[in-house]
């Protein structure tokens, strides 16, 4: 059950949301009736809203404009198996508080990793020494806002035991082995986050969040004539126990088979520039990297994105349309509500061609004078907000996969990538791909294997040419990087020809 979710009375007049007990619904001293839900998590911290208002009260005394409290929980869990057996697990908790002042172009933060009322205090005035002005007077009305849920679940992982667990990892590895002859090594992987959030801000807002994780996957390693070859694959939701199930089971282990198997027949093309067909699915790590993170907003207010001055302007052809979302069922990317409290949504960065939105977190909405975008994510309460995206995708077009394919007289067709990254100023990015095949004269060819893609984001995003039918998110463990910074996030593509990009291959 999720814990903000479903609510069930018991005989005793207490209530049980999830695993936690709470007494019944209560007069706060500030005037508004709280919820069960919110009760819970206040119960959960042990806080109350007189002890919120006055960590805020001292986040403002030395004259901050706005300020904020992110309390955070983590509990993760992890199974590893390697060598026929799992044979590691361990869990990690993670608990504080995360205390930000705003003055200006000054953030004051601190974090506690205690929340006991002389704790926050003295977080809170180390915040507000930092961003210091006049101090402002009156008491804090409290709203409480009830998120939206995007990740419903039906069993918590705080309900399943270790041994609950095991037998998936197990039917995993049993399973690729028992497929193919040539594999030689298994390593899976399981792992499961309970993550309960809690936010109060000096203009009144209070509001929670439930985050649940769950991620699955193995290294198929294969031997073949006395070559070796391995392959990653994964799948990663924000849903519970019933994810684990022989469906998952199978669709991982076929795919680490034929990856693996692929890597034997695959050679490297030729290095040069070339026409590249992205294909649907993973190949959304172009927009993640070459194009998402030159739209988050910090880039461009600093002027340090190439795309600072195109807001408003044409940065593709009419077909395209770029989103980044928060509110996909399930998504590993999704978030009820951002790490700044502002309720999800999906937003159109680039709407039929044109760019329409930055990717915004409070500062940067504030001084473009527009509502955040409800992308203002962290890491855990140990840092400060700052853009971030979530599952950024492009909508389908109207042509096939064949139709493109068929465009190219001679190229690469791409879908399976590991990493990429950016320079956020030039734009210029570079793309690892694992596996895909050759094109020529309108047909896949040989498979190729292990070769970089180099390319400029605005660039590449003007020459996409044409875009298939066929979008897809890709529910990989995609992890973004950023100022020190990892988060959760996903992609998504149909498949797309991008008309010339620098492919690093073979010389010969």
């Amino acid at each position: 059950m999720s814990i903000n979710r479903r609510i069930f009375l018991k005989s005793s007049g207490m209530v049980t949301v999830g695993t936690m007990l709470l007494p019944p619904l209560f007069q706060s001293c500030s005037g508004p009736n709280v919820s069960l839900e919110m009760q819970a998590y206040l119960d959960h911290f042990e806080v109350t809203l007189p002890m919120l208002q006055k960590v805020i009260a001292a986040a403002m005394g030395k004259g901050g404009t706005y300020a904020d409290l992110f309390f955070e929980h983590k509990i993760s869990n992890n199974l590893g198996l390697q060598d026929g057996k799992v044979n590691r697990a361990y869990s990690n908790i993670d608990y504080g508080v995360g205390i930000r002042v705003l003055n200006g172009d000054q953030t004051g933060f601190a974090y506690s990793e205690t929340v006991t009322m002389e704790a926050m205090l003295k977080a809170a005035q180390t915040a507000a020494n930092i961003a210091s002005g006049t101090p402002a007077t009156g008491a804090v009305n409290i709203a409480e806002t009830a998120p939206a849920n995007y990740y419903a679940i039906q069993k918590t992982w705080e309900e399943v035991s270790v041994k609950d667990k095991i037998p998936f990892v197990q039917k995993l590895n049993d399973k690729v082995f028992s497929m193919d002859e040539r594999i030689i090594k298994v390593n899976a992987f399981l792992n499961d986050e309970t993550g309960y959030v809690m936010l109060f801000n000096s203009e009144g807002t209070l509001t929670y969040d439930y985050r649940p994780m769950v991620s699955f996957g193995l290294v198929t390693v294969m031997q073949k004539d006395g070559r070796i070859e391995n392959s990653y694959v994964s799948r990663s939701f924000r849903q519970g126990f019933e994810f684990l199930n022989d469906d998952i089971i199978n669709t991982l282990a076929d795919e680490g088979i034929k990856q693996t198997a692929l890597k034997f027949e695959a050679t490297k093309p030729k290095a040069g520039e070339m026409p590249v067909v992205m294909g649907a699915g993973g190949s959304g790590i172009l927009l993640h990297e070459a194009i998402g993170h030159t739209f988050e907003a910090d880039f461009n207010r600093k002027g340090t994105s190439i795309f600072a001055d195109k807001l408003g302007k044409k940065v593709a052809e009419s077909f395209i349309n770029i989103i980044d979302d928060g509110t996909l069922p399930s998504n590993r990317g999704s978030i009820n509500v951002d790490d700044e409290g502002v309720a999800s949504q999906k937003t159109y960065l680039v709407k039929d061609g044109i760019l329409n939105s930055y990717i915004h977190d409070r500062i940067s909405a504030n001084y473009y004078k527009i509502p955040s975008t409800g992308n203002g994510r962290r890491e855990s309460f140990r840092y400060v907000p700052i853009p971030r995206m979530r599952a950024t995708y492009m909508e389908a077009g109207t042509a096939t996969r064949e139709d493109i394919i068929s465009e190219v007289k001679y190229g690469i067709y791409v879908d399976n990538f590991s990493n990429g990254e950016v320079k956020i100023g030039a734009g210029d990015f570079t793309f690892f791909v694992n596996t895909g095949y050759l094109i020529e004269n309108g047909k896949l060819t040989r498979p190729i294997k292990d070769i970089n893609i180099i390319g400029n984001g605005p660039q590449a995003l003007a020459d996409i040419t044409l875009a298939a039918n066929d979008y897809k998110i890709d529910d990989g463990t995609w992890t973004c990087g950023k100022d020190g910074q990892s988060v959760p996030v996903t992609c998504g593509l149909p498949s797309v020809l991008v008309k010339k990009l620098t492919v690093g291959g073979t010389n010969a």
